[in-house]
C-alpha cells in the first residue's frame, strides 16, 4: 500500500508544529493526505510558515494555538477541533521544552514547568483526545520521548524524567485505550539537527558524532517519518511500543 494518501481524510493534531521535529511530523502527515492542525504557543509567524508549507503541496489545515501547560486549554481547544471537522484520528504530543540545569542549583520552578509542559501537556492532550477516538473505535497517539529517557543525560534532570515519564504513560495508555481500537506508541529520537543542535559549539558537535554509530546527527525528516508510520494505518498491531531514531547510539 502506497504511504502518499494513506491518512487521506483523517484529521491530525501535532502539538508544538511550528518548527523543528513538530513542523516536520505536520507536513509529513498532510503530504500523506490528513488535514492537519498546528498546534503553537507563541511562535504564530513560525506557524503560519509551516501551514503555509503544507498547502503548498496540496495540503490542508489550520492554526490551533493554546499552550498544553494551561490545565484547561488542550480539552477547550480539542473538543472544537474535532466537532468542527467531526472527526480526531490522530494526536501528535511533540510539544516540549528542556530548562537545563545541574541539580544543585535546580530551581524548582525550573522543575515544576518542565513536568507540566513535557508530561502535563501529553497527558491533558491524550485525555481530551481519547474521548473522541474511543467513541470513533478508531485513533493513534504518538508521543515523542528523547533518547535521554533511556540514557539519561548530565544536565538534564528534568527532561529525561519527564521523558522516561511519558514513556511510562504511553504503555499505560496503550492498554487503557487497546479495547477502543485506539494505539498509543512513542518515538525517541536521538541526536537531531535542528535549531537547538546547530546552535551547540562545534566541539560539542563532534563529540556527539562519536556516540553515533551511524556517525552523523538525525534529521527532523527522519523523526517524522517514523511518526508517520505509527500514525497509519499500517500501524494496526503496534502498541504501548517505544520506536527508538537514534542512529544506534543508545540501544
Amino acid at each position: 500500500m502506497s504511504t502518499r494518501h494513506s491518512l487521506e481524510g483523517q484529521v491530525a493534531l501535532v502539538t508544538g508544529a511550528s518548527r523543528g521535529i513538530g513542523r516536520a511530523v505536520a507536513c509529513e502527515l498532510a503530504r500523506r493526505g490528513a488535514y492537519v492542525a498546528v498546534n503553537y504557543v507563541r511562535g504564530e509567524k513560525a506557524a503560519r510558515a509551516c501551514l503555509q508549507a503544507i498547502e503548498a503541496e496540496g495540503g490542508a489545515g489550520e492554526l490551533c494555538p493554546f499552550d498544553v501547560a494551561d490545565h484547561a486549554a488542550p480539552g477547550e481547544r480539542i473538543k472544537v477541533l474535532a466537532k468542527n471537522r467531526g472527526r480526531l484520528d490522530i494526536l501528535v504530543n511533540n510539544a516540549g521544552i528542556t530548562l537545563d540545569g545541574l541539580l544543585l542549583r535546580y530551581p524548582e520552578e525550573q522543575w515544576q514547568r518542565t513536568l507540566e509542559v513535557n508530561l502535563g501537556g501529553t497527558f491533558r492532550c491524550s485525555r481530551a483526545a481519547a474521548r473522541f477516538m474511543a467513541r470513533k473505535r478508531y485513533g493513534r497517539i504518538v508521543n515523542l520521548s528523547s533518547v535521554v529517557a533511556s540514557m539519561g543525560n548530565a544536565g538534564q534532570a528534568a527532561y529525561a524524567a519527564t521523558k522516561a515519564g511519558l514513556e511510562g504513560l504511553t504503555r499505560a495508555l496503550a492498554r487503557e485505550l487497546a479495547s477502543r481500537e485506539v494505539t498509543v506508541n512513542a518515538v525517541a529520537p536521538g541526536f537531531v539537527d535542528t535549531e537547538m543542535t546547530a546552535a551547540l559549539p562545534e566541539e560539542v558537535r563532534a563529540a556527539y558524532l562519536t556516540m553515533i554509530p551511524l556517525g552523523r546527527l538525525g534529521t527532523a525528516q527522519e523523526v517524522a517519518t517514523a511518526v508517520a508510520y505509527l500514525a497509519s494505518p499500517e500501524a494496526s498491531y503496534v502498541t504501548g511500543h517505544v520506536l527508538a531514531v537514534n542512529g544506534g547510539l543508545y540501544t
